[in-house]
C-alpha cells in the first residue's frame, strides 16, 4: 500500500470515543499536500492509527449540515 501523508490543519469536534480509546473525530485535513477537506474517521490516541472514514468537500459538508438542520 502506498504511503499516505496527511496533515491535520484543525481538530473541529470529537464525535465519541471507545473503550480503547479511539476517538471519531471530524477534522480539517489535508491528504498528499493537497487542499484541505473535512474528514470523519476514527483515530488512535496520538493519531498514528487511522480506520476507515469519510472525506468531504466543504460543498458536501454544507448540504449535510442544510440536510441535518432541515431533520
Amino acid at each position: 500500500m502506498a504511503d499516505i501523508k496527511y496533515e491535520i490543519i484543525q481538530t473541529i469536534a470529537v464525535l465519541s470515543e471507545n473503550a480503547k480509546g479511539w476517538k471519531k473525530e471530524l477534522n480539517l485535513i489535508s491528504w498528499n499536500g493537497r487542499e484541505a477537506k473535512y474528514d470523519i474517521r476514527d483515530w488512535s490516541e496520538n493519531h498514528e492509527k487511522m480506520g476507515k472514514g469519510i472525506t468531504l468537500s466543504k460543498e458536501e459538508i454544507d448540504k449535510l449540515k442544510e440536510i441535518l438542520n432541515s431533520n
